[in-house]
Parts: C-alpha cells; structure tokens; sequence
C-alpha cells in the first residue's frame, strides 16, 4: 500500500508523537475522504495539537478512540503501538487494514533504500553505512529509527535507515539491501514473546529484497535464516577480521587485506562485527571496497561513537568511566562486559524490570572476574541470578548515584566502571538521556 491509495479513503492515524505528525502531514497531502488522528495515551507530556495539524485532523482521545479506528478504511499505527495492544488484536481480528508510515514510504522507495535492523548494533551499524558511504562519493540521506521519521525524509537517490522491530513488522516491501546485525530476545512484552518477535524483526527480509545482508557471526540469526542466500558478514568469503603479514588483526574483503583493526575506535568485538557488515553492505552496492580502501580508513578513524553506546567519560583518578545506558537487554550488557576484557571491571546493572530472564547474563560470566552493582528495580534480582559465581562479587545500593560513588572506592585505579543496566530507564528515570545525565553527573560529583 502506498500513499497514493489512501487518497478518497477513510483514514485513522493512531499516534500523536513524531511519527503520527508526520504521518497525518503526509496522508493529507494525498487527499484521503477523511482523516482522524487517535491518541489513547494523551498525558501531560504530549505535545499541542494545534495549526496545520488539527486542520489535516481533529484528534480524538480517550474511549472514543477506538470507535475511529475501527470505522476507518486503514489504521496508520504509529510504532509505539505494541502488537499486544487490545485495540490493535481486535482490530486485526476483524480483519482491518492495518499499516505504518514506513511501510508507506518503504512501498514508494524500497528500491533506494538500505534498511538495517537488529537487537543489538542497528544504530552503529546504519551511522557507519550512512558515514562511509558519503566518504566514497555516495550521498545518502540518514534517517527512521534513529530520529526522522521516514514520512519526513526529503527525496534522494539514496537512503540508509535503521529500523526497529516495531517498524519492520507491518512492511510489506523489503529495501533493496535488508541488514540484519543481530538477533536476541527483546521487546517481548511488545511483540507478544520471542517467536513473535523474531518474525517482526526479520519481517524485512520476506518481501524480496535484492541483497540480504546479515552478522555471519550471530548464531541465534544464522538458525533462523537457515540456508536462505545471504552475505554473512565476519566469515571468510566477505568482509572480516583476521590476522595481517605482521600478525595483528586487519579487516578484509575475502583474501584481500583493507586496514588494520586498530583505524577503528570504537571497543569490543560486536564493533568489529558491525564495520563488517557495513563493508559487506558497501561491497554489495557496487562501491570497489578494496580500491578505496585508503578512502574507507580516513573516514573509519573519524567515525565518532555514538552517544550512550560505550561512550567513555575522562577521569581524573585513572578510572575509565562507561555510559552504555542504552544496553538493555542482558545480551547487550553481555558485549560490553567483554569489550572491556582483561581490564579490572565493575558493571552497574539494573533498571525497570519487566521479568526478563538473566540466566544467560551469569552463564556468560561463569568464568569472569568482576564486580557487579545492581540498582532498583531489577538489579537486586540480576544480582540474585548471578549469586554463587566464584569469581563475580555483587551487591545492591539504593540508587545510581550510590553505585557510582562505591564503584570509586572498590574499582583498581586502572580499572573500568561500566553502566550496562541490562534493563531499560523507565521508572525511576525520564528516558534513557535522563540515566546518562544522572551517571554523568555523579561521575563529576564524586571526582573530588
């Protein structure tokens, strides 16, 4: 379905944030018979509706909300619309049309388009595609996910977009080059438990897509492909890392070496793996990877990280501080803990507990020495999974701020504090900037 068919139909937009606005923006301009705008969740926190956007569609709320949904032609469902919502299973089970904008943009662009998801690594992988493309005379323009809703993206030859599982399950075009960086238990409470989730997330791959390009080295994603033709980035015959003629790591495409491993700046082998499929999605839209590799180095060692991804704050007592608040899921904090492999290491765990399972987190860390901080809500009980480790000390404090200022006096002056929650902010934060800024600060404040 395109924009273009909305046009004399009866339309609901369901959604007031960002990506509903752009939405209703767009749908109008096609001229659907009607449109309305539903909100179920209005708070103190929601933005006006007011000017432009209340002229295109007076916004319903409340109870009401349904009533117009259910007598519309299409439902346009803003990504934060989980599949368990009971609207949306009614909805579905009477047989609406239901859609999102990215599916009706993805239907007039999918061509153009390099669309990247994954559980881990999605953000990363997309800003480096994004990034090196524009390095080899590529221009691309950056967007879905990450922060422009795709609704609001301006025309070009070419896009690169990260995508959540929210916005891959309702597609029904895949991008001519579909990424996957990985492939883990998340967002089940969302989706509706972990089958339902994978089929959401690799929902990008099932509508023909010209290249499908995937971590070769992400078992749980090399099950669910099975034997589908792929690129699989880190293995032998595409881009990976191995040992060059002086024996330490290079990045290669097949047999030919492209840079050393040390031009990338970011930590931790999943980083490793995210450039690979980056080089392997370059390769695959024809750009000669090994011509420019020189071209691809500059611009790999300017790659800034991005923020709340491993992002490192400067000390003065010799500590390496961490914020990699944005890990949460214990597979996420699971990477970073072994980024900072062979270093003396303290995790801050804990977050909004919405009951996942951390039986994986204390068999990855069987062997491992460190020390482990769990703050509310569910860090008392990461700290009860992992009880009995020989090698992993733990404890519980009231807040982050306590976290940070016991990580000082127990963490070796040459050793690293990690904020790897393994859980989301929501709770006893705004957002996860909010947990950043409280980490970063306490940080500053226990300096002295």
């Amino acid at each position: 379905m395109r924009l273009s068919d909305l046009r004399g139909r009866t339309v609901a937009v369901w959604g007031a944030g960002r990506e509903g606005r752009a939405a209703v923006t767009a749908i109008a301009a096609h001229g659907p018979a009607d449109l309305v705008a539903v909100d179920d969740s209005a708070n103190f926190l929601s933005l006006p509706w007011e000017g432009p956007l209340a002229e295109a569609a007076p916004l319903v709320t409340g109870e009401e909300g349904f009533a117009r949904l259910a007598a519309a032609d299409v439902v346009v469902r803003s990504p934060g619309v989980p599949q368990t919502h009971p609207w949306l299973v009614e909805l579905r089970r009477r047989g609406a049309t239901v859609t999102q904008g990215t599916a009706l943009w993805m239907a007039d662009h999918a061509a153009r388009t390099v669309g990247v998801t994954g559980s881990k690594g999605k953000s990363t992988t997309s800003s480096l595609i994004s990034h090196l493309l524009a390095a080899v005379d590529r221009p691309n323009v950056f967007g879905g996910n990450i922060g422009v809703p795709t609704l609001d993206l301006p025309d070009a030859e070419l896009y690169v977009l990260e995508l959540s599982s929210y916005q891959c399950s309702d597609l029904t075009d895949s991008p001519r080059v579909a990424v996957v960086t990985s492939l883990f238990p998340e967002h089940l409470d969302a989706h509706g438990g972990e089958r339902e989730y994978y089929r959401d997330k690799l929902n990008l791959l099932a509508h023909g897509p010209r290249t499908v390009v995937v971590n070769g080295a992400d078992p749980r994603l090399a099950l669910e492909l099975g034997d589908r033709a792929a690129v699989r980035a880190g293995l032998p015959d595409t881009a990976h890392v191995a040992g060059g003629a002086d024996g330490t790591p290079w990045f290669h495409l097949g047999d030919r070496p492209l840079f050393p491993r040390a031009v990338l700046p970011l930590v931790g082998r999943h980083n490793e793996g995210n450039l690979c499929v980056a080089l392997a999605v370059l390769d695959a839209l024809g750009v000669d990877v090994v011509e420019r590799r020189d071209t691809l180095a500059v611009a790999v060692a300017e790659f800034q990280g991005l923020a709340h991804r491993l992002t490192e704050i400067a000390d003065p007592s010799g500590l390496t501080f961490v914020d990699d608040t944005l890990a949460t899921s214990p597979y996420a904090a699971m990477h970073a803990i072994d980024a900072y492999e062979g270093r003396p290491l303290t995790v801050i765990v804990g977050g909004t507990d919405r009951g996942l399972d951390y039986a994986p987190l204390r068999e990855h860390l069987a062997e491992r020495e460190l020390i482990v901080l769990g703050i509310p809500d569910s860090g008392p009980r990461i700290v009860e999974a992992l009880a009995g480790l020989p090698k992993v000390r733990t404890e519980v404090v009231d807040d982050l701020v306590d976290a940070v200022r016991l990580a000082r006096e127990v963490t070796p002056a040459d050793g690293v504090v990690l904020l790897s929650p393994a859980a989301p902010s929501y709770g006893r934060f705004r957002n996860f900037e909010h947990r950043s800024e409280v980490f970063a600060q306490a940080v500053r404040d226990t300096a002295g």
